[in-house]
């Protein structure tokens, strides 16, 4: 095949050079007016097409322009209507519609619960540093507010929980934000933190705020952690002083009341014996006023039976004698109990000779003393 005069085409008869740009624009209109109901090579016939096309395209047009503006709010969500770039109103759940480009609409989840967590180096009032945790978890309160009166509310909340948290644990010591006292500053923080929110106008409300963990700088960790053991040692310390002080006094008190029944029950028992005394001296009185010498003398000897029958040792005034008989009867008990002993009595018969032989004894040392003095 020869390629001369035919520069234009390739071996195989097919045309590449690009289209002209004029038919390419004629094409794109026979397409357009096919889609209306044109082509034809009619001037009123294209002229009457034409509004009728315009009628459809109008009526096409509006439909989309109403379908853009239909959108469905969740049970969860509110919309806030702006129109024309003014508030309009807050619509609730349900398949809602408002005009586009006239009206804008923002929906908002007024449920959702969010979370925000911070960490920072805070310094307390005693002039230590600690490492403060916390973590807030918010809603929004006020749709209207969160989207036209702040710009950024979440980003405000931050910085408003950072501002509360440095300004609460700057007003305590190091101690409370560490150990007992942390339920405490988080409830100031969250009091504090919606006081902020509130000013700011952000719409947002705070559910709950926690410290999920404060602690020294890990530079101080070892010394800190020495000073908790030391408190925990004196915590345990002082335990065991109240347990031992639980059992000691409520002993102290049992004695304390012993006593004081002992000292009610002696001064009783003196009052009756001295009442007694004085009732047995009335009636002794009585019987000495009728007879004098018999009462005196039987007072007499009733004083000498009660010294004589305490007393271990007998004193005998011998008559004629200078010399006072001097009788040791403990002593004399005392051996025959040991002569009991040796013999082991069995019956009341041994009983009775061994008191025999006491009296034996007695006597026969009675009658040696009285040769002695004789003698002299």
């Amino acid at each position: 095949m020869s390629w001369n005069g035919n520069d234009k085409k390739d071996p195989w008869g097919r045309n590449d050079a690009p289209p002209e740009i004029d038919e390419v624009i004629n094409k794109a209109k026979e397409r357009i007016n096919s889609i209306f109901g044109g082509g034809s090579s009619n001037g009123s016939s294209r002229s009457g097409f034409s509004k009728k096309n315009f009628s459809y395209f109008f009526v096409i047009l509006f439909l989309f322009w109403v379908g853009i503006g239909v959108y469905q709010v969740e049970q969860a969500e509110r919309s806030v209507v702006l129109r024309l770039g003014s508030f309009q109103e807050i619509k609730g759940p349900g398949l809602r519609w408002n005009p586009p480009i006239i009206d804008k609409w923002e929906i908002v989840d007024v449920v959702r619960v969010r979370p925000h967590r911070h960490d920072a180096l805070m310094l307390t009032k005693d002039e230590n540093i600690v490492d403060v945790t916390v973590s807030v978890q918010y809603q929004i309160a006020d749709p209207k507010k969160y989207v036209l009166d702040i710009r950024d509310a979440d980003a405000s909340l931050a910085q408003a929980t950072e501002s509360a948290l440095r300004h609460v644990v700057g007003s305590s010591i190091m101690d409370d934000a560490l150990t007992t006292g942390r339920e405490l500053i988080a409830q100031e923080v969250r009091t504090r933190l919606q006081r902020y929110l509130d000013k700011y106008s952000t719409g947002l409300e705070v559910l709950i705020v926690n410290i999920e963990d404060s602690s020294p700088p890990n530079q101080v960790q070892e010394a800190f952690d020495d000073v908790i053991k030391a408190r925990e040692d004196e915590v345990r310390a002082r335990n065991e002083a109240e347990t031992y002080a639980n059992g000691l006094v409520p002993e102290a008190r049992g004695e304390a009341q012993r006593m004081l029944q002992d000292a009610e029950a002696y001064r009783e028992q003196v009052i009756s014996e001295a009442q007694g005394d004085a009732a047995r001296f009335n009636l002794l009185l009585t019987e000495y006023q009728k007879a004098p010498e018999v009462t005196r003398n039987r007072l007499y000897l009733d004083s000498i039976q009660g010294v004589m029958s305490n007393s271990t040792k007998v004193m005998i005034d011998v008559e004629g004698g200078n010399n006072i008989l001097y009788l040791p009867l403990d002593k004399i008990a005392q051996s025959a109990r040991n002569l009991e002993d040796l013999d082991i009595p069995s019956s009341e018969t041994s009983s009775t000779t061994s008191i025999r032989e006491l009296t034996n004894q007695v006597i026969e040392e009675i009658r040696r003393r009285n040769r002695q003095e004789e003698r002299r």
